[in-house]
């Protein structure tokens, strides 16, 4: 089915015959749906904490970054913002000024003094029309508006990374969500020497212009906090890209060439298995907050990380005493009552067999830890906490999407209907076993989950495979803790218009 010419292709990008082979039979299979046990819930899956809990972890985290503690954040920031200006595209591409009430561009322009990019609106508007803003608004140009904003020749806010739009307005200019994850790293991973170490994925095409950016900020921000920063950057590898099919799941073709697309978020699994650090913070480039809106992000990012130590100190000492055979009926049912209410595993092994547990609870504890914060559900796009079956018949604390669960299963599609909480994406991970030897975190991917989609290009309709998503099924094997935090903590900016929220007005 490959011709000579692709497998050539294939191998530049660094993926073997084999893997493009299986992606090609997985189209044809299909990916499984998973078998779910439950929603979780606060008291299953989810742990509510009390304020004394949540000090208590706080201290915890002081003391690991006194100490010399590792900790970097890390933040996938290679995404285009041009689904952010959807209905910006469609009006302008239309063929009139009115605008309908209620609509995202009417609400928009009738609200252009909250936008933190005015200056650079102004400026736009008078190189593209030699007019002021207030003039085009009084004209009634209100595609001209939307134009300077979107199209390439003006802002060009439709062709930029999310990452390097103006977010927020300060009395000295406005900031990027570059530069407020700066300012969110010093205040919550800044190490005993005061460094803050941050780690972006960027898309190649975009990488000089991060560049630039943070050439510019990062001296600002170190002015501003007090703080020294190292940041790093990496893209997408190649080698994560998956082939595309025809709908027959056979090799999509163009110009004579097969089509290789990029992998989706769960390829940065791969950049992720790169970091050197102990502790990683992980959470998207748009959900973020200006200075005076912070204060809950701050309380629950120390939160997070100290109940992701407290929880591995445990682990760390379960193991040390198991390795070296100091354990009794009782300590074993101790550790399996820690992995029950802290992990919320659910065992598949015989409890009367004292060696088999023992294996079974090594095998489960030496992994990679991660704890999830999880906000109440009002509504906001995004995936889900559920206890989903494994494949070796446990059930464990999963990350789901609605694309992995079976909408023809009436009893699964009520679990996600009645869900009490949603994933905002805020985790903070520790990688690293009690060697101080990192995972690889590529072994404890299922590659079962990822998810196949429809698409087309130049017209012709192809079938593209993402693999499993970075906190979903790429941290499938991983021990996992969901910790409910406030909806507070959660202001993503899905639409230019989400900048208008007041979290977002400073």
């Amino acid at each position: 089915m490959l011709r000579q010419q692709d497998i050539e292709l294939l191998a530049q990008r660094g993926i073997t015959v084999e893997q493009a082979e299986k992606q090609l039979e997985r189209f044809a299979t299909g990916f499984p749906y998973l078998k779910i046990k439950d929603a979780a819930r606060v008291g299953e899956g989810i742990i509510r904490l009390t304020p004394a809990e949540e000090d208590g972890a706080i201290e915890r985290w002081k003391q690991y970054l006194d100490h010399g503690g590792e900790v970097m954040k890390f933040v996938p920031a290679s995404g285009a913002a041009s689904r952010m200006f959807k209905a910006l595209f469609e009006y302008a591409d239309g063929d009139t000024d009115e605008l309908k009430e209620g609509s995202p561009v009417a609400v928009l322009i009738a609200s252009l003094n909250k936008l933190p990019f005015i200056p650079e609106l102004e400026a736009a508007c008078r190189k593209l029309y030699n007019a002021d803003l207030d003039a085009l608004v009084k004209a009634g140009r209100n595609r001209d508006i939307i134009r300077a904003i979107v199209d390439a020749d003006g802002m060009n806010y439709g062709g930029l990374p999310k990452g390097l739009l103006k977010f927020h307005s300060y009395p000295e200019g406005s900031r990027t969500p570059v530069e407020e994850h700066l300012t969110e790293g010093a205040q919550t991973a800044a190490n005993s020497e005061g460094v803050v170490k941050l780690h972006f994925t960027v898309s190649a095409n975009h990488r000089k212009l991060f560049e630039e950016k943070l050439a510019e900020v990062i001296p600002q921000a170190e002015a501003r906090t007090g703080k020294k920063f190292v940041v790093t950057m990496s893209e997408q590898k190649p080698s994560t890209d998956t082939i595309a099919a025809n709908p027959d799941n056979t090799p999509f073709i163009e110009d004579g060439h097969i089509v290789l697309r990029p992998g989706g978020h769960g390829a940065l699994i791969e950049n992720l298995n790169d970091i050197d650090s102990a502790v990683v913070f992980i959470k998207n480039i748009d959900n973020v907050v200006p200075d005076g809106r912070r204060a809950d992000t701050i309380r629950y990012k120390k939160v997070l990380a100290g109940i992701l130590l407290e929880t591995h100190d445990t682990i760390e000492q379960y193991l040390v005493n198991l390795n070296q055979n100091i354990y009794t009926p009782e300590s074993l049912a101790e550790i399996l009552d820690f992995m029950h209410k802290r992990l919320f595993i659910y065992d598949n092994v015989d409890l009367n067999d004292s060696d088999a547990v023992v294996k079974y609870i090594k095998a489960k504890l030496n992994r990679p830890l991660r704890v999830c914060g999880m906000v109440k559900n009002e509504g906001e796009p995004g995936g889900g906490p559920f206890i989903a079956y494994n494949a070796d018949g446990t059930a464990s604390p999963q990350i789901l999407e609605s694309n992995q669960v079976d909408s023809a299963n009436e009893e699964y599609m009520k679990m996600m209907k009645t869900a009490t909480h949603f994933n905002p994406v805020d985790l903070v991970c520790y990688v690293k076993d009690g060697a101080k030897k990192k995972y690889d975190l590529t072994k404890y991917v299922d590659p079962a989950t990822g998810f196949i989609s429809s698409k087309s290009s130049h017209g012709k309709e192809l079938r593209a495979m993402e693999l499993p998503g970075l906190w979903n099924g790429a941290m499938s094997d991983w021990n996992t803790v969901f910790v409910e935090v406030p909806v507070s903590t959660f202001n993503p900016v899905k639409t230019v218009n989400d900048l208008l929220r007041p979290a977002h007005q400073g």
